[in-house]
């Protein structure tokens, strides 16, 4: 059997495009591979950078969100403390409004209170309730104020006009010009030597209601007031005035 024998030239070039057969599938191959794998690396990043981007905006949002809770709470906080301080500033407002008004009222009042008051406002303290002397046939039986004549003579409570004029009002001539008021107590005030008097018999009056001008009429020794307090209308009822006075919360 002969052999068939390859032409040398031959065999050489048939090798060479083996091999360069082979190199270039290697190549494709080996370029294939590489070609994947940077789709896949490329598509790891994308996504990388994606939930990045996610990550990034959610932070934002979440920030803006507390930014604007806050200043919401700010504004709240401040619009809380501006009506807190509204509130104090109308509480203070009547506070000083009441304040005002009960002091302006006050004088009112204690006037409308004071139920007795002295008979003069300005005077000098002389012959006492109960003294004796040559002046009176029994002891005296009021209380003197010595003052000028024409000063103001005031009735020392409310009440109604149940004597005025000369002779004492009907008392006697050593009282001169006199007024006698009943009271709702029950208790009576006289007033005598007076110069002129400005009520009548039956007049309602107010305490410290101006009745008439002191003087020096009658049993008298120099201008003054004769105060007197009576459980009847008439002399010799007569109480200590400067201690009734007293007792309804005047001093003299």
């Amino acid at each position: 059997m002969s052999k068939r024998v390859m032409n040398p030239a031959a065999r050489i070039t048939a090798v060479a495009l083996a091999t360069a057969g082979l190199g270039a599938s290697l190549v494709a191959g080996a370029g294939s591979a590489f070609a994947a794998e940077g789709k896949a690396t490329i598509a790891t990043a994308a996504t990388g950078a994606s939930a990045a981007v996610a990550a990034q905006a959610d932070a934002q949002a979440q920030a803006a969100t507390k930014a604007v809770k806050a200043a919401a709470a700010k504004q709240a906080a401040a619009k809380q403390a501006a009506a807190k301080k509204a509130a104090a500033q109308k509480a203070a407002a009547q506070k000083a409004a009441v304040k005002k008004a009960v002091k302006k009222a006050a004088p009112v009042a204690a006037k409308k209170s004071a139920s007795w008051v002295k008979p003069v406002s300005s005077y000098t303290l002389t012959a006492s309730f109960n003294q004796g002397g040559a002046m009176w046939s029994h002891k005296h039986s009021g209380q003197d104020f010595a003052v000028p004549v024409g000063t103001p003579v005031k009735a020392a409570g409310a009440g109604t006009v149940v004597k005025a004029g000369p002779n004492g009002g009907g008392d006697g001539p050593a009282y001169g010009n006199a007024v006698v008021i009943k009271h709702a107590n029950g208790k009576y005030s006289q007033y005598a030597h007076l110069s002129k008097i400005n009520v009548g018999i039956g007049q309602k009056v107010g305490a410290g209601q101006k009745i008439a001008l002191s003087g020096n009429t009658g049993n008298s020794s120099g201008p003054h007031l004769h105060f007197e307090i009576r459980t009847t209308p008439n002399y010799g009822s007569a109480l200590n005035p400067a201690a009734f006075l007293r007792s309804v919360g005047v001093t003299i």
